[in-house]
């Protein structure tokens, strides 16, 4: 029993060891003068203990913490320097599943000399001080692109339209298929009611002939 236990461990730590993310958008934006949060998380499968971690700017450290264990949000390292410009959110949420833990940035008042490259570093004593990182981009901006959604309204316009006019006409189809076979059956009830009609008129006009034949 511990014999699989600490194989599994072992196959955790090579497949799913220590990993750092930064999210999937290689880029981020920000308008100047705006704060801006700067997306990291790592997993570990097999727990930590006294996690650092290192938010660095184009190769200058700016931010230190630590998550001290699965059950704690991390923190400033007491030996850091507190700078307001930068700090932990928060609002940071607990591990999820005890693996994943978020260490993002908050950044104050954005300026264009913020732009540059950040990487997130962390280091698990409990994984032999395995160190990983991830590196995302930010770009500050006078002013944020608007998305120009023009060009999709008017296909889902069109496609809206294209959609609309096919029921329309599905819908006139059915109705004068309708109309053409009421009227079908009108006409058929009156011809069926004249061939009556003319079939009793003769039977009468017999019946009244032999009556009125003078008897030999």
């Amino acid at each position: 029993m511990l014999l699989e236990k600490w194989l599994g461990l072992q196959l955790c730590s090579l497949a799913l060891g220590l990993e750092v993310s930064v999210g999937k958008a290689a880029v981020i934006y920000a308008r100047n003068g705006s704060d801006v949060l700067l997306p990291c998380t790592f997993t570990s499968c097999i727990g930590i203990s006294r996690a650092t971690f290192s938010w660095i700017q184009n190769g200058t450290i700016i931010f230190q913490g630590v998550v001290k264990n699965k059950d704690s949000r991390p923190e400033p390292l007491v030996n850091d320097r507190l700078d307001d410009k930068y700090g932990l959110p928060p609002d940071l949420p607990l591990s999820k599943d005890n693996r994943e833990f978020n260490i993002s940035l908050l950044l104050r008042w954005a300026e264009f000399s913020d732009s540059g490259e950040y990487t997130c570093a962390v280091m698990n004593p409990k994984e032999n001080n395995a160190k990983h990182s991830a590196t995302i981009t930010l770009k500050v901006v006078v002013e944020l692109e608007k998305v120009d959604n023009t060009l999709t309204l008017i296909i889902l316009a069109v496609v809206g339209g294209v959609i609309g006019l096919f029921i329309l006409i599905m819908v006139i189809k059915k109705l004068v298929l309708f109309i053409l076979k009421k009227t079908r059956e009108k006409k058929e009830c009156l011809v069926s009611s004249s061939a009556n009609d003319n079939t009793e008129n003769g039977l009468a006009g017999s019946k009244a002939e032999q009556k009125s034949a003078p008897k030999a």
